[in-house]
C-alpha cells in the first residue's frame, strides 16, 4: 500500500484528504516512478475545484520526480534505477508512487536533482514555451510578466533577461517586488496598488508592450489589455485570481488589433521530440546558471491541503513541492 491524496468532491483544500491505496502497476507503456518529490501547481487547485472537470474521485497532481521501480511492457525509453520527472498525465502525482506514461517522462541530467527536476518541469517548459514558442522573444524587446515572483514567472523573468529582453514585471507586494528585482526584473510595478498600464505606458514611452504573460486572470486583464502595443499580443496562461470575464472580440480591434491566446503546455509537447526538445531547452539553461529554480518552501505529503491554502493565498514564492 502507498499513501495517496485523494478528493470524493470537488471544492477547496478541504476536500483533499491522505488515503491508503494499492500501488500501481506499471502497464504496458508506462514506468513505475518512486516519488522523491512532487510539484504543486495552480492546475493542481483548478482540478481540485472544480474549474476543470475531473472523473471522482479524483487523485490529485501531474508533476513529479524520482526513481525508476519497473517498467511495463515495451518500454525502451527507461531502465529501473534511472532519475526522471514528467509533468503530465495522468492525474496522481500527489502519492508515494506514480505510474506515468514513459514517452511523456525525461530522463534528468547530471547536475539536476529530483526536486530541482519536480520544481521545474511544469513551470520551466510552461515558461519554455511561452518565451521561445508561443511568442519568440527577441534582444531588445520590452515584455510585461504579471506574477513575477511566483513558480512560473520567476522562470520567465530569468530567461526573458538571457534572451536579452528588458522585463516589465509586476508582484502583489513589496517582498514579492523585491523578489522580482533579485531575478533581474528591470522595472517592477505593484500591480495592486499602481495602474499598471500607466506604468507600462510610463516606462515604454506610450508604445505599450508587444507581448503580455499574464498568469493571474481576472484581477489583471483590464491592466494587461491596455498595456499592449499596436498588434500586441495577450498570453493568458493563468486563472489565480479567476478565469478571464468574457469579452467582444471589437474590443482586440479597438485596442490596437491586438492578438489574444490562451495556450496549454499540452499542444506545445504535442511529441515525444517536442517534449525532449523542450526539457532539454530549461536543462541547459538551469545547468548554464541562467535560470536558477528557487524552491521556496516544502511540505510533506501529508500538508498537501496547507500546502493548497498557502498557493491560493499568495503566500508562496518561487516553487513549492510535496515531499513523500
Amino acid at each position: 500500500m502507498m499513501k495517496a491524496i485523494q478528493f470524493t468532491a470537488t471544492g477547496g483544500p478541504e476536500v483533499l484528504e491522505v488515503v491508503d491505496l494499492p500501488v500501481p502497476v506499471a502497464g504496458p507503456g508506462q514506468v513505475l516512478v518512486r516519488q522523491q518529490a512532487i510539484g504543486i501547481n495552480f492546475i493542481d487547485t483548478y482540478h481540485r475545484s472544480g474549474l476543470y472537470p475531473v472523473k471522482l474521485p479524483s487523485r490529485l497532481g501531474m508533476e513529479g520526480a524520482g526513481v525508476v521501480e519497473a517498467v511495463g511492457d515495451g518500454v525502451t525509453r527507461f531502465k529501473a534505477g534511472d532519475l526522471i520527472a514528467y509533468a503530465s498525465g495522468p492525474l496522481g502525482a500527489y502519492a508515494e508512487f506514480h505510474a506515468v506514461v514513459a514517452e511523456r517522462a525525461v530522463h534528468l541530467p547530471d547536475g539536476v536533482d529530483a526536486a530541482t527536476g519536480a520544481a521545474a518541469m511544469l513551470k520551466g517548459m510552461t515558461a519554455e514555451f511561452l518565451l521561445r514558442r508561443c511568442y519568440p522573444v527577441k534582444a531588445g524587446e520590452t515584455i510585461l510578466v504579471h506574477a513575477a515572483a511566483g513558480g512560473v514567472g520567476s522562470i520567465l523573468v530569468q530567461w526573458a533577461k538571457h534572451l536579452g529582453a528588458t522585463v516589465i514585471a509586476t508582484a502583489g507586494s513589496e517582498d514579492k517586488a523585491d523578489r522580482a528585482k533579485n531575478l533581474g526584473a528591470d522595472h517592477v510595478i505593484l500591480y495592486r496598488d499602481q495602474d499598471v498600464a500607466a506604468e507600462v505606458r510610463r516606462i515604454t514611452d506610450g508604445r505599450g508592450v508587444p507581448v503580455a504573460y499574464d498568469s493571474v486572470g481576472a484581477a489583471t486583464f483590464e491592466g494587461t489589455l491596455a498595456s499592449l502595443a499596436r498588434r500586441g499580443l495577450f498570453v493568458s496562461f493563468g486563472n489565480a485570481s479567476g478565469p478571464v470575464p468574457p469579452f467582444a472580440p471589437a474590443r482586440l480591434q479597438m485596442a490596437g488589433s491586438l492578438f489574444f491566446t490562451r495556450p496549454t503546455m499540452g499542444d506545445y509537447q504535442a511529441t515525444t521530440a517536442d517534449l525532449d526538445e523542450s526539457a532539454a531547452a530549461l536543462f541547459e539553461v538551469i545547468k548554464s546558471g541562467a535560470v536558477k529554480i528557487d524552491i521556496g518552501q516544502t511540505f510533506s505529503l501529508a500538508e498537501a491541503r496547507k500546502a493548497h491554502e498557502a498557493l491560493e493565498g499568495r503566500e508562496t514564492v518561487g516553487a513549492s513541492l510535496l515531499i513523500p
